[in-house]
């Protein structure tokens, strides 16, 4: 919270508990209420979590789904606690590359976490991804789906990173292919249902599948598509947060500029339309680590 405030960030995501771990730390009391003034005194907001990257909602086997679901649950709570407005979720991987069960285990395992938090007022934000491997959740198709078998449930919205739609095939580099991507996205999945982006350049090219983030406009993307997303009204208000990498730190709680994160903020900020009749500034971050 403080180094976000520190870069002048007005979003923030923040990972609640080790990404790569099933154990979690208990939230003491005395944290949640420092982490929370600090909300209200930095004006931060939204905040959001993003969610262990063992959750595997689609998995086959049962055990795993369970324990799945379990730990969903515990980062909606955690969520919840601390104020946040929801949790960024990989949507899931179906090993033996069952799109269509998979898509249903992930609804199914969605309803039972519903159920079991039915007072929850933190969102799950599914993550559009590059689609690799068996990951889904890699085309706007398939997020409509889960979507639809929720009953179109307002508990769950949608997040794009840039990185993972170009790599996953959808051309937001060209003029036309930006507009016929989000042109695309409204008719599939709709707007309304999108809550905010990642924004990072990719490694690697168009359709490649490969989940390789690179700094702002030093990769194959460019600066122009973060301009047009940055100046698109439709986007005025969502929060666009930074998963760039990040300097090396001695002390990872240590608070302090990162140089790397300075400078993909600023470029960021310095392709934002100042004109002043522009529908309002966009709400950049960054991503802070577990």
């Amino acid at each position: 919270m403080d180094r976000a405030a520190l870069h002048g960030c007005e979003a923030l995501q923040i990972f609640t508990k080790s990404a790569g771990q099933w154990r979690a730390r208990p939230l003491p009391a005395d944290e949640v209420r420092a982490f929370r003034r600090r909300l209200d005194d930095t004006g931060i907001a939204p905040a959001v979590a993003h969610a262990s990257y063992l959750i595997n909602l689609a998995a086959r086997d049962g055990s795993l789904r369970a324990q799945s679901a379990a730990a969903l649950v515990e980062e909606l709570e955690r969520a919840d606690t601390l104020g946040l407005a929801g949790v960024v979720l990989h949507p899931g991987a179906s090993t033996v590359g069952d799109e269509a069960g998979g898509l249903q285990r992930i609804a199914h395992g969605l309803v039972a976490v519903f159920r079991a938090r039915v007072r929850g007022r933190a969102r799950v934000l599914l993550e559009h991804t590059t689609g690799r491997g068996t990951l889904l959740g890699s085309t706007f198709e398939q997020l409509a789906r889960i979507i639809e078998l929720l009953d179109g449930s307002p508990r769950v919205g949608v997040w794009l990173d840039t990185c993972h739609l170009f790599a996953a095939g959808y051309d937001i580099a060209s003029d036309t292919g930006y507009k016929d991507v989000f042109d695309w996205f409204d008719r599939t999945i709709g707007f309304d249902r999108l809550c905010g982006f990642h924004l990072n350049d990719s490694k690697a090219p168009l359709g490649s599948r490969i989940d390789r983030h690179e700094h702002v406009g030093k990769g194959q993307l460019g600066l122009e598509p973060f301009r047009r997303l940055l100046n698109d009204r439709r986007f005025a208000g969502l929060p666009m947060l930074l998963e760039t990498p990040k300097t090396e730190r001695n002390a990872r709680t240590s608070v302090a500029l990162d140089a790397l994160d300075v400078a993909n903020l600023r470029a960021l900020r310095d392709l934002m339309d100042s004109r002043p009749n522009h529908a309002g500034w966009k709400r950049t971050g960054t991503k802070a680590e577990p």
